[in-house]
């Protein structure tokens, strides 16, 4: 298993992989040292995600490959289907993927999703539209959608 760390607007992210694919992307809320001579496995990677954050992509092409149960890669594989700039509810990924009373255990597999902005847990959001949980911490995840609306706000100060 290949890593590094590349440093990203939201803090130092690390990404793991290997030949068969990503298997994570982490963002880390300590300080680290980015890796110098990044892995060719995880090369394209490291670059689609600059280019993420420079606003110069919205939609990732990269081979994934992360560990988890067959219903969390199910749930992993829909949140990968909501479009740059959206967002979609709990509730409606339960009714997409066909058991409106799995709620409960979509937003579990939604908070156990290994790879962080490529596959966009942060586009999940309250069925009142609220801020819910998230890995990476609400800040980041109200950082990620502003970062992707359509409607730019401007700071006044």
């Amino acid at each position: 298993m290949d890593t590094c760390i590349i440093n990203t607007p939201l803090g130092y992210t690390k990404i793991s992989g290997n030949q068969d694919g990503i298997t994570s992307v982490t963002v880390l809320d300590t300080k680290e040292t980015p890796t110098d001579v990044i892995p060719e496995v995880l090369e394209d990677c490291a670059y689609q995600l600059h280019e993420y954050f420079e606003g110069k992509r919205q939609q990732f092409n990269l081979q994934l490959n992360p560990e988890g149960t067959e219903f969390q890669k199910t749930v992993w594989k829909q949140l990968a289907t909501i479009p740059y700039g959206t967002t979609t509810s709990y509730l409606e990924l339960s009714k997409q993927l066909g058991d409106i009373k799995a709620i409960r255990a979509v937003a579990n597999a939604n908070g156990k999703n290994p790879i962080w902005i490529i596959v966009p847990c942060h586009r999940v959001i309250g069925s009142d539209g609220s801020l819910t949980g998230y890995a990476g911490g609400l800040h980041r995840k109200q950082w990620l959608l502003e970062h992707e609306s359509p409607y730019k706000q401007q700071r006044l100060f």
